[in-house]
């Protein structure tokens, strides 16, 4: 997918309860999109959270993700080899065909289960680092792993994913899912017109349901 990601941690609001200008750049992101977006459904009650938006070149919201339970940090740098953290992220990608860019000078890839399994991988990447390696080697380490985690994402029939039945606003749907030593991925489709894909680590995977987010803008 050719697209550019626009990151936004979540802003604590101004004194008098406004949000500052970066919570607003944040969820305007997720409020220009033209689908709809998942989280966890209302069986967590914990934190939920806006991650980052990802768009096309000319700026079309095309991804993004939603945090549940304790923001992440790297793993490598929590001082021990066990992560702290217990988190969830849902990414919604939506599902496009394959089509002519806005300029007119290219096209744009289509979206499948393969982008979203390929954007929840790499997410989870970004949250790990093992913790004996040199600070020096992280970015190889980090190609290495993209290029793998592409790999894995492009044959989601192969042995090293599983199959995992989650509820899907209400309905069992079919993931893929695999886990590793960091955390798990898994990615599926719906008949909202969306991929979704998920990744986290601490939290099990097994027994949680998506649904459509009501109001995304509560998140920010």
């Amino acid at each position: 997918m050719e697209t550019t990601s626009r990151v936004g941690a979540q802003a604590p609001a101004a004194e008098g309860g406004q949000q500052l200008p970066s919570a607003r750049r944040t969820v305007d992101g997720y409020l220009r999109a033209p689908f709809p977006w998942y989280g966890l459904d209302e069986a967590f009650t914990g934190p939920r959270w806006l991650m980052q938006v990802g768009t096309t070149a000319d700026g079309a919201v095309e991804h993004g993700s939603i945090g549940h339970g304790d923001e992440p940090s790297l793993r490598g740098e929590t001082g021990s080899g066990e992560p702290r953290e217990k988190f969830a992220v849902v990414v919604t990608v939506a599902a496009q065909p394959s089509r002519r860019s806005a300029d007119g000078t290219g096209m744009l890839e289509a979206t499948s289960v393969s982008s979203a399994a390929w954007l929840a991988g790499v997410g989870l990447l970004s949250f790990t680092w093992p913790g004996q390696m040199d600070h020096s080697l992280r970015d190889d380490w980090l190609e290495q792993q993209t290029e793998t985690a592409w790999a894995l994402a492009d044959d989601l029939d192969g042995p090293e994913w599983s199959r995992l039945s989650l509820p899907v606003d209400g309905v069992a749907a079919s993931f893929h899912y695999r886990e590793t030593e960091f955390g798990w991925v898994l990615a599926g489709t719906t008949g909202a017109g969306v991929h979704l894909g998920a990744y986290g680590r601490g939290m099990s995977a097994y027994g949680l349901g998506l649904a459509v987010v009501k109001d995304v803008a509560a998140y920010a």
